[in-house]
């Protein structure tokens, strides 16, 4: 199905570029991939527009800002995961901060570039390890392919990656970072948009009913044997 800065050290918090809010105003949303996918370059294309090709690899980077949304000023906090990935027979070999970055977040990016066969294969198990830790499906899982400008080198089709999101059941688009700032902007605004939808159903989820305590017997009978017993005069 297709789609209608400044970074600190890994999981550190708070965030000083963005102030506390009021409860449900921010989002957590963590972009995973192989290593060389334009992951960084992505997310920071969505916080501040521009477009840097060279990046250093990361050992995990959170990105936070204010980002208005359908009137609303959101916190986004985006963690950037490590791409030291290693993926063999289906099975992804990760960090465990990856692990801790997941349990972490509550949307994902699982992106893959579309001149990297390689990266193709890691969204699979990567989608995997998130359902393991988000085992609810209302969690959102959007699969993107990234560099779809580099079409002379491309070498995962786009309905292969739109199958395999079928597959997974998640939402797939292609973009192309360097050159489209929009359909970043609208991969990360329907990510969030989704997040939101999840907060505002467990607010609404009512209590759970404490189950009463059950009753003494032993007290039951004593009053049940006063209440029968003539009264004394």
């Amino acid at each position: 199905m297709r789609l209608p800065g400044m970074s600190q050290p890994f999981l550190l918090a708070p965030i000083a570029e963005c102030s506390p809010g009021p409860p449900g105003a921010e989002v957590r949303l963590a972009v995973l991939g192989a290593r060389g996918v334009g992951k960084s370059a992505l997310i920071v294309r969505f916080l501040t527009k521009r477009f840097i090709g060279d990046y250093e690899p990361n050992a995990g980077s959170l990105y936070s800002r204010p980002v208005r949304l359908d009137g609303e000023q959101l916190a986004v906090h985006i963690q950037d995961t490590p791409g030291c990935l290693q993926v063999q027979e289906d099975r992804v070999s990760a960090p465990d901060a990856l692990s801790r970055c997941v349990k972490w977040a509550e949307g994902f990016l699982v992106v893959y570039s579309i001149t990297d066969p390689g990266s193709y294969q890691a969204v699979r198990p990567l989608h995997q390890r998130i359902r393991q830790l988000h085992p609810d499906p209302r969690t959102p899982i959007i699969v993107v392919g990234n560099k779809a400008d580099l079409l002379h080198a491309r070498q995962v089709q786009a309905k292969e990656g739109l199958q395999l999101a079928n597959e997974l059941g998640s939402l797939f688009l292609e973009i192309s970072t360097s050159e489209n700032c929009q359909g970043v902007c609208d991969v990360f605004q329907y990510l969030c948009r989704e997040v939101s939808k999840v907060q505002h159903a467990e607010r609404r989820r009512p209590a759970a009913i404490p189950r009463p305590r059950s009753p003494n017997m032993q007290d039951l009978k004593r009053r049940f044997k006063q209440a029968l017993s003539p009264r004394v005069k």
